[in-house]
């Protein structure tokens, strides 16, 4: 099988820097865009509320009625939705974060 060789130096031909950027205002609809994934976002916590409500209400029940499996159910509801809630009210901070680091790999 033959192996190809590359001359010194023609890595760095291989590295090429695009130079872009993230830009606000480059497209029109930016805003209702915005607004869109806001919406959503209320949405989805609005609804993890009422997640939470309900596997709570299955963990009393199950442990009030000896439904162990009941119970075990409601209580893993009641973590997702406490999660979910967390990455929800989270999410601007954690893409923020990774935007900012990953600006800074070169």
């Amino acid at each position: 099988m033959p192996r190809f060789l590359l001359p010194a130096g023609s890595v760095d031909l291989l590295a090429y820097d695009p130079e872009i950027a993230p830009a606000e205002g480059g497209l029109p609809g930016l805003d209702v865009l915005k607004g869109v994934v806001s919406s959503i976002n209320l949405f989805c916590i609005i609804a993890v509320v009422g997640a939470l409500a309900v596997s709570c209400a299955v963990w009393a029940w199950g442990h009030f009625t000896g439904g162990h499996n009941a119970e075990a159910n409601g209580k893993k509801g009641a973590l997702v939705s406490a999660g979910a809630a967390l990455g929800l009210g989270a999410a601007n901070g954690i893409v923020a974060f990774f935007s900012a680091l990953g600006a800074t790999i070169e």
